[in-house]
């Protein structure tokens, strides 16, 4: 990892975010566009960007970093459970709610994805797509229970095993593990496919952001909830990964999407389910914004410390 692909991500993200405020702004994305990009990336692009980056050369290094990297997240899930459930007991029920669902849950499918990508290859994207299992299982069992009661565990296993990114991993592992080749127009399109991840996952928080109100946005619980979910949380990551020598590659995906932004389904659950959706759309908004500044940040760090 080096500063030039940093700088030259974190631009072509901004101007892709300012895109889609520009078009939400005009009217030419409307509002109903934030499902249909949503369902596109998940039931499309996203898995095919995952089944992409698994298409390398299989060796026990990589069965071996597996393992590391699903440890680390379910370690990070269960100390973010923690800080949920410690850190907004003075809250107000209705953001209360919000702020303990951003804290378990971040944007890490739509953001950290094409970051990892960008940042480390394609490999670093394997890495992340594993990295993320642990955060879905929380996701669709403790995250829910934030808004209504805890699903059941039939439910839980059905909604995590049968999500599209998850059979994405299992497709792009059977493939590497034995050595498949796709035809080559098969692999070009998932290819190609896979490559619109950053553009509509940009786009899409673009579209988020053009909606806030900015004289709403700040007050002292966001700002409560920023300091958690992109500093404290990545700090405590980058901190266990340097004293315990776990590989730079490994440790710069766990610091970079533990640091990632509250995702849109805070807003999304908590107007469903009678939440705060004003205070959580201002939780993703502003989150979101200054994860554009925080995660250069961290990269530098994970270059430089």
């Amino acid at each position: 990892m080096n500063l030039i692909p940093l700088v030259n991500l974190q631009g072509k993200m901004l101007l892709l975010v300012l895109a889609g405020i520009v078009l939400r702004k005009r009217g030419l994305l409307r509002e109903s566009a934030n499902s249909v990009l949503t369902d596109l990336l998940i039931y499309l692009i996203l898995p095919c960007n995952i089944i992409s980056s698994f298409f390398i050369e299989f060796n026990i290094d990589i069965l071996k970093g597996f393992g590391i990297i699903l440890i680390i997240s379910t370690l990070i899930q269960v100390a973010s459970l923690l800080i949920a459930h410690i850190s907004y007991n003075k809250e107000i029920p209705g953001e209360k709610k919000a702020l303990q669902f951003g804290t378990i849950c971040s944007n890490a499918n739509f953001m950290g994805n094409p970051i990892a990508e960008s940042v480390y290859g394609a490999e670093g994207l394997m890495y992340a797509s594993i990295f993320l299992i642990p955060m879905r299982i929380v996701m669709w069992s403790a995250g829910i229970s934030y808004f209504t009661e805890s699903p059941g565990q039939k439910e839980v296993v059905k909604k995590v095993l049968t999500h599209p990114c998850i059979v994405a991993v299992y497709i792009g592992m059977i493939l590497m593990l034995l050595q498949i080749s796709l035809p080559f127009f098969l692999e070009g399109t998932i290819r190609s496919l896979g490559d619109c991840t950053t553009v509509l996952s940009m786009m899409l928080i673009g579209t988020i952001l053009a909606e806030a109100e900015p004289r709403s946005l700040i007050n002292k619980s966001t700002m409560k909830y920023i300091f958690i979910r992109l500093i404290l949380l990545p700090f405590l990551v980058f901190t266990c990964c340097r004293l315990f020598h776990i590989k730079p590659l490994l440790s710069g995906i766990s610091v970079l999407l533990t640091g990632m932004p509250a995702g849109s389904t805070t807003a999304i659950l908590a107007a469903k389910y009678d939440g705060n959706y004003i205070f959580a759309t201002r939780c993703v908004v502003m989150s979101t914004f200054f994860s554009l500044v925080t995660i250069p940040l961290w990269c530098l760090a994970l270059i430089y410390l």
